[in-house]
């Protein structure tokens, strides 16, 4: 599919509105900032979190326009056009509803958490109904239609660490302005909406639900939430990868092919490989994971 959308315009996020919608008292989020343009969000809100901890609590979100310096996993180049997708990172600092932190080995999940709640979003607002792919995109029928990354914070004197949580969506590229040719975005899935407003609010309000269940299981992915299933199964249910023969790229030209079972515990993927061995492989380990030919 061909487009000239690129020639129309592509409405801004309105911070207002926004704010008043997912912003506190009648949100759950305790800050909301949007700029026009910078190189990451997620290397933006690392640096506030550290040098601003007070300013900056659990729950604020950082969105931009447009990224010059996007990455994602690693140090992979991420940029869209201005106005073309969603580029938003939340800051977490993790505690159950009683106060007591969240283990910090549960942080391995926030990524999968966060992918989770954008592909349900989506889906509710679109009807289209993507499928996660290990260990970090949201995809449609095998094409990347979005990414998550999520970053490390360490935590000030006796505080525990902070996660920030970035993602970014393809919503009105076209097919001229997509990153690599095994990309899409809503617009070429035919999307029932690309408003960036909409779909923001979305993401954010599914993400802040999901991420409150979690911890209130103190971040344990195999206990179900008081809506039903835990997010291991939630997860694992949207997940094309589980069941594919796969084929996964080491650190230093290793390989690693078999049928891809399940997620283990922290959300690392576990490989049978063809003499029936199976290796736990966390997504730090891995450079590229694509299914067989």
């Amino acid at each position: 599919m061909s487009s000239r959308y690129s020639n129309l315009e592509r409405p801004g996020l309105n911070l207002g509105a926004l704010r008043t919608a997912l912003c506190m008292p009648s949100g759950p989020f305790s800050r909301l900032d949007i700029v026009p343009r910078t190189g990451s969000t997620n290397t933006d809100l690392v640096e506030h979190a550290q040098r601003e901890a007070a300013g900056w609590p659990d729950l604020s979100v950082l969105g931009a326009e447009v990224q010059t310096a996007g990455r994602g996993r690693l140090g992979r180049s991420w940029v869209a056009p201005e106005r073309s997708s969603l580029f938003v990172s939340v800051l977490l600092r993790p505690f159950n509803r009683h106060g007591r932190p969240v283990p910090t080995a549960a942080y391995s999940w926030f990524s999968l958490l966060a992918a989770l709640a954008l592909a349900e979003s989506i889906e509710d607002r679109t009807e289209i109904a993507p499928q996660l792919k290990w260990p970090n995109d949201v995809t449609v029928d095998g094409r990347k239609l979005a990414g998550v990354l999520a970053q490390f914070v360490p935590g000030a004197g006796a505080e525990p660490p902070a996660v920030v949580v970035g993602v970014g969506l393809n919503v009105s590229l076209t097919e001229d302005e997509l990153p690599v040719p095994t990309a899409t975005s809503l617009l070429l899935e035919y999307a029932g909406t690309t408003d960036r407003n909409i779909l923001l609010k979305s993401f954010l309000r599914s993400f802040a639900d999901a991420y409150r269940a979690f911890c209130d299981v103190d971040g344990d992915a195999e206990a179900a939430w008081d809506g039903g299933p835990s997010l291991h199964a939630r997860v694992g249910a949207r997940m094309t990868t589980l069941g594919q023969d796969v084929r996964a790229e080491l650190p230093g030209g290793g390989l690693l092919s078999g049928r891809a079972l399940a997620l283990d515990a922290q959300g690392a993927l576990i490989v049978r490989d063809d003499d029936g061995e199976r290796h736990t492989v966390s997504a730090g380990e891995v450079v590229h994971l694509r299914p067989q030919a």
